[in-house]
């Protein structure tokens, strides 16, 4: 005789069967209602009585929108942003330098070595010809250049794609590519408005600032580039965070530059040097104790337009009923 087992069937386990969470998911607890998404307030809701039945959802959709499948497959996106500052732009992998394996331990000198000559190997590859080359080696100066300037890194970009486009254009024959990369980032900092002059260039370029000037005349007339004579005004704010003036100062530098463009002197003189003479004699009406010496070391223009300029400056001022 078989004993027979009977079955026990728990009536609390088939309802939190029936509760599973698809469907509470999906169903209002409270009206059996059909449940929401709203993705612009994070909420899920109840579409019929609007029970919040969940806050601060996370949008796991793309950050951008598309309304065609061209629009969308332009703006989507996987992976490192593209740079204009690599060679490749960036799509290319690369062997780090770190000699440790996946779970950070150090790897045994046998695979150092050969993961050495896999680096060397990985380096050649990726720079495949003279062209490649050519613009690695560029790149890696403008990133330096940059970095001893503190420029920003939007310059940095547009330095890379005013470079690009020469070596496309085939301008780079006859030319160093120091020599042209430094003129790609002077191009630069003058088309973002934060001018730099040709003497700061030169103190971090491998090139001598005649060849400097050349190289910036050749490529912007053959790019066809609408070049701006460069606002005195704009050399302000470095020059007062370099020699670490006052607001005061600053701002009485602004009102003589100002007045002096009124007049329209500013014409045929140099920039850098009306923005040198301003700041020196914006301290010199504020008392602050600055030497045209300091002054010469930060602006890196001479003593002697220092000289010139501000007392240039400040008879224009006085002239415009100014106390000076």
């Amino acid at each position: 005789m078989t004993n027979t087992v009977p079955t026990i069937i728990d009536d609390h386990s088939e309802e939190t069967s029936s509760n599973s969470p698809s469907q509470s998911a999906s169903v209002c607890p409270e009206c059996d209602g059909p449940v929401i998404q709203d993705d612009e307030h994070g909420e899920v809701t109840c579409e019929e009585c609007g029970l919040v039945l969940d806050t601060d959802v996370v949008d796991h959709g793309p950050d951008w929108r598309a309304y065609d499948s061209k629009e969308r497959d332009e703006k989507s996106r996987v992976g490192a942003p593209t740079t204009q500052l690599m060679h490749d732009k960036g799509l290319s992998t690369m062997i780090g330098w770190q000699d440790r394996d996946a779970y950070g331990h150090a790897i045994s000198e046998p695979k150092r070595a050969q993961l050495q000559r896999l680096r060397q190997w990985d380096e050649r590859f990726r720079t495949k010809d003279a062209h490649e080359r050519n613009l690695k080696q560029a790149f890696g100066e403008i990133r330096r250049m940059a970095s001893a300037l503190g420029l920003p890194d939007s310059i940095r970009e547009t330095a890379g794609v005013l470079y690009r486009r020469a070596v496309e254009d085939d301008l780079l024959p006859g030319r160093s590519i120091e020599g042209m990369a430094t003129a790609s980032l002077y191009t630069a900092a003058r088309q973002h408005s934060t001018p730099r002059t040709l003497a700061e260039f030169e103190t971090v370029s491998r090139v001598e600032r005649l060849r400097i000037q050349r190289a910036y005349r050749y490529l912007s007339r053959e790019l066809g580039l609408r070049m701006k004579p460069v606002d005195p005004l704009q050399y302000v704010p470095q020059f007062a965070s370099e020699l670490n003036v006052s607001d005061e100062a600053t701002r009485r530098a602004r009102d003589l530059l100002t007045t002096a463009k009124t007049q329209g002197v500013h014409s045929g003189r140099n920039p850098a040097g009306l923005a040198a003479g301003a700041i020196y004699a914006a301290t010199r009406l504020t008392n602050e104790k600055l030497t045209q010496e300091t002054v010469r070391s930060a602006t890196h223009v001479s003593r002697m337009t220092i000289r010139a300029r501000y007392q240039e400056l400040l008879e224009i001022y006085g002239e415009e009923g100014h106390n000076v």
